[in-house]
């Protein structure tokens, strides 16, 4: 399977505060990689590199095959990233439609019918088709987030960013938002998922990364990373033999 990303040294530092610290590693296309860590652990810095919002001091990113690290977060957007983030940001005095159109023209450059029918295919896949006319400012939180994820399809991504998209709700609504990553994982989408919600991100994803003050320490198989020493004792808060 080939890769559709691979980060080779990534470091971000602000003066002598280092928020990524030489980050490595690789996504096949078609998989979907988890990521935790305790907060200000440097997981949005790393989305912010990855899609090109904050430039990297050093290191390369490499997208579907080309080095992307110098493009801007637009080029990269319009090449097939494309991201939630932790508080939904939508244009809230427009409906959710609207919200939708806007990233298919700008995302996926999609014009007139082409651009309206894409929208509706999406909306219906993440369950707001029937909030379409509803004023985006005034949804729930499920929605809100629900919206999120429908702005970035609309993109038309190869890439799917996820930031903390299970944040905030019940286990009920958390429930039904994973089913929707479930059947959109299914399609083929390659996904990366930035989670504390971490039983809800493993239902989804195939391997797991931890990474703390910067820097990636573990990698693997979900269940193994979950029950290591170092992912207890730094990301779960608790002695490993306690």
């Amino acid at each position: 399977m080939s890769e559709i990303l691979g980060l080779s040294g990534v470091c971000k530092s602000y003066g002598a505060i280092v928020v990524a610290d030489s980050l490595t590693f690789s996504l096949r296309q078609g998989e979907a990689l988890g990521v935790i860590g305790p907060n200000g652990a440097g997981k949005t810095t790393m989305f912010n590199l990855i899609t090109g919002t904050v430039a990297a001091s050093s290191g390369r990113v490499q997208y579907n095959g080309r080095d992307v690290t110098h493009d801007s977060a637009a080029k990269r957007c319009r090449a097939g990233m494309a991201r939630s983030f932790q508080v939904p940001q939508p244009f809230g005095h427009m409906t959710v439609f609207e919200n939708a159109m806007v990233a298919a023209t700008q995302g996926a450059n999609l014009t007139g019918r082409e651009a309206e029918s894409a929208c509706l295919d999406v909306l219906d896949q993440t369950g707001l088709l029937d909030k379409a006319n509803a004023v985006a400012g005034k949804l729930a939180l499920l929605d809100r987030k629900r919206l999120e994820l429908t702005r970035a399809l609309c993109a038309k991504p190869k890439l799917l960013l996820l930031d903390e998209i299970a944040g905030g709700l019940t286990d009920e609504e958390c429930r039904l938002l994973v089913e929707t990553i479930q059947a959109i994982h299914r399609t083929g989408m390659s996904i990366i998922w930035i989670e504390h919600v971490v039983h809800a991100l493993l239902k989804v994803v195939e391997r797991l990364i931890v990474i703390d003050f910067g820097k990636m320490i573990a990698e693997g198989d979900p269940a193994t990373v979950m029950e290591s020493r170092e992912v207890k004792e730094i990301y779960l808060g608790i002695e490993a033999d306690a």
